[in-house]
Parts: C-alpha cells; sequence; structure tokens
C-alpha cells in the first residue's frame, strides 16, 4: 500500500477518507452522533483539590477509591490553573495547527522519538492510522510544595520550541513553558490525592518518586472528518505513561471501555473547569496492580475540529518502578504482578517494539521475561 501524507487541510475536505485510516468494522465508533458521540456517558468522580490539600483525606469523594481500582478516571476542579492561561494554550495550539504542512514539519518527530511533530503515524505504521496530528515536547519537572508552583524546572519547553520553529514562535514557547510549569504542579497534586486512595499514611509517599522527572506535553488536534464512523482519532489503548492530564475542549471525544458495563463504550463529558486524571500502565505497576490503567480512545467529528492538550507525568529515565514497601507490606496478597524496570526500557518498548494498544504492559513484561530482546519485531 502507497505510503500516504496526512496534511489535515486537505483531508478534511476528502469524501473518502484513504484506507491506511479506515479501521476494523469492530473497532469502529457508532455512526450515530457523526463522530461516535452517540453513546452514554461515564460517571466518574469530581475531585475538588483545593479543598483536599487543605482539608484532608475527609474531602474526597465516595468512589473514587473504586474509580481507580475499576477503571482509572476521574477529574479535579479547584486545580488552580488560570482560565486565562489554558484558553492561551488553545489560541497557540490553533496558531500552530492552521500553519502550512510544511512549516509544521520542521518540527517533525524523528525516528525512535517521543517528541516532534507527527501528522498522523504516516511513517512509522501503514494501516489503522489515527485521524489527528500532534506536537510533543519533553517537560523537565522539579519537585514543588503541594499546591505551590515549581521551584525550578529550567527553559526546557520555550528553548526546544524556538529551537525547532523560529523566534517567531518565541510567545507560544512562553506559554507552554508556563502550562507545562503549572501541569507539574498540579500532577504532583494529584499523586498526594492518590497516595490516600491507596491507605498511605503519608501523602507525599509518590510525589518524591516524580521528582526531576522525564514529563511530556502534547497538542492533539483532531481535523473535522467526512466519514467519522470509519476512523479513529485515537485507537484504544492504556496510556504507557504514569499520569494523564487532560483538557479537552467543547467538541469532546474521549470515551473510556466501561469494564463493569458490558465492556461498552462511555464518553467522558468535557468540563471547561476541570482536568481529567488517567491513570496509565507505569503507575498501575508502581502500586502494584492496585490501581487500574484503562483502555480508552477518542473519536472524530465529522463538523468541527477537536483538540486537547494533554500532560503525560513520568519519572525520571532511569528511576526503577517498583510499588513503594508501604504497599509491598500491605499487600499480603499474591506475588507481584510486574518486574522493576525503569521508565527508560518501557517508554523504548513503546517506541522501538511494540505499537501501545490495549495489552502494552502485559507485552511488555513478556518481553523483559524473555530477555529484553527476542521480540525485535514492532508489533
Amino acid at each position: 500500500m502507497a505510503a500516504v501524507v496526512f496534511d489535515a487541510e486537505v483531508m478534511c475536505r476528502e469524501e473518502r477518507i484513504p484506507a491506511q485510516f479506515v479501521w476494523p468494522a469492530e473497532e469502529r465508533p457508532a455512526a450515530a452522533g457523526g463522530g461516535g458521540g452517540g453513546v452514554e456517558e461515564m460517571e466518574i468522580p469530581v475531585v475538588d483539590l483545593a479543598a483536599f490539600l487543605n482539608g484532608g483525606v475527609g474531602e474526597l469523594p465516595a468512589g473514587l477509591a473504586e474509580a481507580c481500582e475499576r477503571h482509572g478516571f476521574f477529574q479535579v476542579v479547584g486545580h488552580g490553573v488560570d482560565p486565562a492561561l489554558i484558553a492561551e494554550a488553545y489560541r497557540c495550539c490553533d496558531a500552530f495547527y492552521a500553519r502550512p504542512l510544511a512549516e509544521k514539519q520542521r518540527a517533525a518527530r524523528r525516528p525512535g522519538e517521543s517528541y516532534g511533530y507527527a501528522s498522523s503515524f504516516t511513517g512509522r505504521f501503514n494501516s489503522k492510522l489515527p485521524w489527528k496530528e500532534t506536537l510533543s515536547f519533553h517537560c523537565p519537572g522539579a519537585a514543588a510544595a503541594p499546591g505551590k508552583k515549581m521551584s525550578s524546572g529550567g527553559r526546557a519547553v520555550a528553548d526546544y520550541i524556538v529551537g525547532v520553529l523560529g523566534e517567531d514562535y518565541r510567545h507560544m514557547g512562553e506559554v507552554y513553558q508556563e502550562y507545562c510549569d503549572e501541569m507539574t504542579r498540579l500532577a504532583l497534586d494529584v499523586t498526594e490525592v492518590l497516595a490516600a486512595t491507596l491507605g498511605l499514611a503519608d501523602r507525599g509517599e509518590l510525589r518524591g518518586f516524580f521528582a526531576g522527572g522525564d514529563s511530556t506535553m502534547r497538542l492533539n488536534y483532531y481535523p473535522p472528518c467526512r466519514q467519522p464512523h470509519l476512523t479513529l482519532g485515537t485507537g484504544p489503548h492504556r496510556d504507557p505513561t504514569s499520569l494523564t492530564l487532560l483538557h479537552q475542549d467543547g467538541v469532546g471525544g474521549l470515551q473510556v471501555r466501561d469494564a463493569d458495563g458490558g465492556g461498552e463504550w462511555r464518553a467522558v463529558r468535557p468540563r471547561a473547569d476541570a482536568f481529567v486524571v488517567n491513570i496509565g500502565d507505569t503507575f498501575a505497576a508502581l502500586t502494584g496492580g492496585r490501581h487500574a490503567s484503562c483502555l480508552h480512545r477518542a473519536v472524530v467529528s465529522g463538523g468541527a475540529a477537536r483538540r486537547s492538550l494533554t500532560f503525560f507525568l513520568n519519572p525520571q529515565l532511569d528511576r526503577v518502578v517498583r510499588p513503594p514497601e508501604a504497599l509491598l507490606l500491605a499487600g499480603g496478597g499474591p506475588p507481584r504482578a510486574y518486574p522493576d524496570f525503569t521508565w527508560r526500557e518501557f517508554l523504548e518498548f513503546t517506541q522501538r517494539h511494540y505499537r501501545s494498544d490495549e495489552s502494552t504492559l502485559d507485552a511488555f513484561v513478556s518481553w523483559v521475561a524473555g530477555g529484553r530482546g527476542e521480540q525485535e519485531e514492532e508489533k
């Protein structure tokens, strides 16, 4: 099959989408709602983070611990992120994706890397391609006190954006530098919520694990599609990262597989004042499997572009992922489900050996058991 170029400006006008973007019938979204938007909504807990940080465990909503164990999704409000900053982050996102493809490709993602601009995954895969563009960049972080802005973290985000796109993107770099600093602060605060749901006596038990982490920011753009019922913006997968903080625009499109609802897909309604928190594979391993990394996907719309701002919290590349002793001692159950590994090993596995899906962590565990080198063919 010939290679295809995903130029959003051209693709959104195509009456028939290229075959590489057509997903198998059993994986396609429902035709209702133009982009699979006719599915039922999922009720997920909403945490008032400000109340929790000021008032303690008693401020956590009922059902939060169960949600973390069942599907790994909840939302946070009272997060302290300035709405004006969020709005400007979207404005910069729109301005970037409105540029010609050749200009965006100045930041093109290189093979084996986890950052840069990707026009779908046309250079990496030949089938089941996602109907989207992404721009990803690293966000080196530093520890911060609860509810406080990061004490440091450098200028890596601003320097990267200006370095690959040019001085005209200085404002964009400054906006995302501030946004990533805020996301790092927020994500570290969320680890205290999760420590509480695990019953850890020290709410800061997990915060230190991510100090100076190798986090990533991603700007997602899903162009309108004339045949949205045939494709997906992002295919079914579990995030291999630790924690995901997602702000989605009013178009919506995030769907979660409801393990207790017959395996049906459920929509997560956008809230302008909230961030969706999604537990990923690495955090699930950090909790010894007590918290779930849930299957989710993104559908596209037939009439409107969708954007989302996604921050992935990760530890340092060579930090060993192993449950805290307090969790191991409190387990009293079967042997550990996951071996010790580093974030670098898992990240490289997803970039070089395996296309992230619903079984990424299980495949990684098998790869480790097989000697970390027998599965050289990318799935």
